[in-house]
């Protein structure tokens, strides 16, 4: 190609990008300038960088630096000034994408709470597994309930009202009758020269709570 068909395949290529970036009005690697307009301008990767650079050297766009990076974006004070009602129809579609974004941000913390109510739940596998093991348990009681309605060795109302009655006999006199030794031992205790454990010992005598004998509860 010769110097006049690069000079104004450059010079397109500046116009191009020029344009795009006043357009869009936002920052751009060449990387992604270049990705952004190859397939509708066919402009090779060398001629963007190249035109970005120059668009930066004359002045008409701005160049950052971030690392080994380079990034384009048009230069606001070559931008037409925004009237009034420009600005206002800007606060405009501010204050409804900033409604959209509550509402998608709302959206996004109700699906976030039902998914994690779907992770906790039990799968359908798991259910089915749990409904199965109901299912023998059920049937194990059944079985249980139905043998002990069979059986023949029931205690009748009569025999329960008998037990608790001699239950409650036995209980008095024990403690009757472990009320009458503890008064003896005492009165015999008052006049021993050694200890309670060692006239224990020496008698022979044991008690309920060296065997860990407690007496029953009243029914």
């Amino acid at each position: 190609m010769s110097k006049g068909r690069e000079a104004a395949a450059g010079g397109g290529a500046a116009a191009v990008l020029l344009r795009y970036l006043r357009e869009q009005n936002r920052p751009y690697s060449a990387q992604d300038a270049f990705g952004n307009l190859q397939r509708e301008h066919g402009l090779g990767k060398a001629a963007v960088v190249k035109a970005l650079e120059q668009l930066a050297q004359q002045g008409r766009v701005r160049e950052k630096v971030y690392g080994k990076q380079k990034i384009y974006f048009a230069d606001q004070e070559q931008l037409p000034a925004a009237s009034d009602a420009e600005l206002r129809g800007l606060d405009g579609q501010i204050a409804a994408r900033s409604g959209q974004l509550q509402a998608l941000q709302q959206s996004c913390r109700h699906m976030e709470a039902e998914l994690k109510d779907l992770n906790s739940s039990m799968t359908t596998p798991e259910i089915a597994k749990e409904i199965e093991v109901l299912r023998k348990d059920c049937a194990s009681y059944t079985e249980k309930l139905e043998r002990i309605k069979t059986a023949t060795n029931h205690v009748t109302p009569e025999e329960k009202e008998k037990v608790c009655r001699e239950q409650q006999l036995y209980r008095r006199e024990w403690r009757r009758r472990k009320r009458m030794a503890t008064e003896l031992l005492d009165a015999i205790l008052e006049g021993y020269p050694k200890s309670k454990k060692q006239f224990f010992e020496e008698v022979g005598i044991e008690t309920d709570e060296d065997h860990g004998v407690e007496l029953p509860a009243a029914t």
